[in-house]
């Protein structure tokens, strides 16, 4: 543990065992993957994002879990992805950032125009995180298109909306990240958990 996870664990500031999951969240292109990035730089714990890593895969295979061919069976497999990474997270007490979670899942659907499945619903109520959220706003000068981003600039406005929507209504406080360096944004998070 790092000198910096270890004063979180000492102040008691990451009490709770979900209190030690904390979620980045936003549209595509907003800088969240960077964030949690520098954040395994300082020694966190940090997730993956399911999208983007169902995509690869699915890509690699030639399968149609894609979210410009079967968006039901997309969220599926993000939904297994973002269930899978809060099980298998540390949990020592330390920061775990994820770079989304599971409402972002239920976040998708509701973009997407379909209905939000019982059992997603249920895993984002079962599956907590941190109640304090971190939501990168869009970001134009820094949003660019690859071949796994695929969305517009105003379908990236419009997922953050989404995902402020959908966290605050699972109870979380969203913490809009400032539209700065990922060093500053560090310093930001690590500043709000205490």
């Amino acid at each position: 543990m790092s000198t910096q996870q270890g004063r979180f664990v000492s102040m008691g500031v990451m009490s709770l065992e979900h209190d030690c999951f904390v979620v980045l969240t936003g549209g595509p292109g907003s800088g969240k993957s960077a964030l949690a990035d520098a954040l395994g730089e300082r020694g966190f714990a940090r997730t993956r994002e399911a999208g983007r890593a169902v995509i690869r895969d699915q890509t690699e295979i030639g399968g149609t879990a894609l979210p410009w061919a079967d968006r039901e069976l997309f969220a599926e497999l993000m939904l297994c992805w973002e269930m899978r990474s809060h099980r298998t997270a540390p949990r020592d007490g330390a920061p775990v950032f994820f770079d989304r979670g599971i409402p972002d899942v239920a976040g998708y659907l509701r973009l997407e125009g379909r209905a939000v499945p019982a059992h997603v619903d249920a895993a984002a109520r079962r599956f907590r995180y941190n109640r304090r959220v971190f939501v990168a706003p869009p970001w134009p000068r820094i949003y660019h298109r690859d071949a796994e981003r695929r969305q517009s600039p105003e379908v990236a406005e419009r997922t953050y909306h989404v995902m402020v929507e959908v966290y605050a209504e699972y109870g979380y406080e969203l913490v809009t990240l400032p539209r700065a360096s990922v060093a500053e944004r560090v310093r930001f998070v690590l500043n709000s958990l205490g």
